[in-house]
């Protein structure tokens, strides 16, 4: 298959560049197995759910990955943490005028910044204090470079699931952002089971796909855990996954046997799905992993119309967009 194939045109005013004004106040999308498509509220999810379905939500927390310093020759640096590996010691992706090479030192604030290697994509990043604080005191959200405002306070609570729990993503994972707390207890009054699992999203959501073919393109490894107790919630019951990631989490989990670990999965059409049967997701980008899951999901020709019928009736597209509920 070729990238090319996942492609869509999309208005640049269609990009939501701030969330809804309430959480559960986004448009939803329903796609049905055979295509036909429901423009919907996401106020009228509870009344799609019953007591034959489990929801699972991803509780991971976006930590204040982005930070901005200088070299002692004043130029500019990005630093973007993917992972802290060690109190002091993180892997991060850099962006300066010059690719960073060993003993490159960065000051950030006040503190000192040195670069020990490069693994990959990633370099390895040595702090003068926790990493954890420098976060802390020197970070910001990490919005997608899709929205061209700088984080603020509406971001640092909207680009954050009020379940988050457990810090380590670089991205929000945004099918989560719609729900509030009534929206979940309306939802287990329904007969519904709320479980959770953690993916940590990293740097990769960011990535684009740099080859021709599908095929060839590798996915960045991803930490995740889905607990027992989320495990015996699905059990013999329609599993519907909030976001793409409770999907991966929950389909690298069945097909290597590993509840926790690092997954690579990469989903694109062809795939044989052994657990999720209905997701809950946003708009995705063009050529994008994300949207090659969708269309895995519910088949391309399928997934392109809906979006086709999303642009035509200006739905919100991407992280702070509108909602897509598609069944397998």
């Amino acid at each position: 298959m070729r990238v090319s194939e996942f492609d869509y045109e999309l208005p640049a005013e269609l990009i939501a560049q701030h969330p809804a004004p309430q959480r559960s106040a986004s448009r939803l999308l329903h796609l049905e197995p055979g295509g036909r498509l429901h423009d919907l509220a996401f106020n009228d999810l509870p009344q799609l759910v019953d007591e034959r379905d489990t929801l699972v939500l991803n509780d991971t927390r976006v930590i204040k990955a982005r930070l901005f310093g200088r070299k002692p020759s004043g130029g500019q640096v990005e630093v973007l943490v993917e992972r802290i590996v060690a109190p002091r010691i993180a892997l991060a992706l850099m962006r300066a005028g010059h690719a960073p090479k060993a003993g490159t030192e960065v000051l950030i604030g006040d503190v000192q910044a040195s670069v020990e290697s490069r693994e990959g994509e990633l370099y390895r990043v040595r702090f003068s204090e926790d990493v954890e604080r420098v976060l802390e005191r020197h970070g910001s959200v990490p919005l997608p470079p899709y929205i061209t405002h700088p984080p603020g306070g509406e971001d640092l609570e909207r680009y954050q699931t009020v379940y988050a729990a457990r810090p380590g993503a670089v991205a929000a994972p945004t099918a989560g952002l719609h729900f509030d707390e009534q929206m979940l207890d309306r939802l287990r009054s329904r007969g519904a089971r709320i479980a959770m699992l953690t993916l940590h999203v990293g740097f990769g959501t960011f990535q684009p796909v740099r080859t021709d073919s599908v095929e060839a393109h590798r996915m960045h490894r991803e930490r995740y855990s889905v607990p027992d107790e989320t495990l015996q919630a699905i059990a013999g019951r329609r599993v519907l996954a909030v976001g793409t990631t409770s999907l991966r989490a929950l389909e690298a989990a069945a097909a290597t046997g590993e509840t926790s670990g690092e997954t690579d999965l990469f989903i694109y059409p062809g795939y044989e799905f052994q657990v999720v049967d209905r997701l809950l997701t946003n708009f995705h980008l063009p050529k994008s992993t994300l949207l090659m899951l969708a269309c895995a999901f519910a088949g391309r020709d399928h997934i392109l119309r809906a979006y086709q019928h999303a642009v035509e009736q200006r739905y919100r597209f991407f992280s702070y967009g509108d909602a897509m509920l598609i069944e397998r």
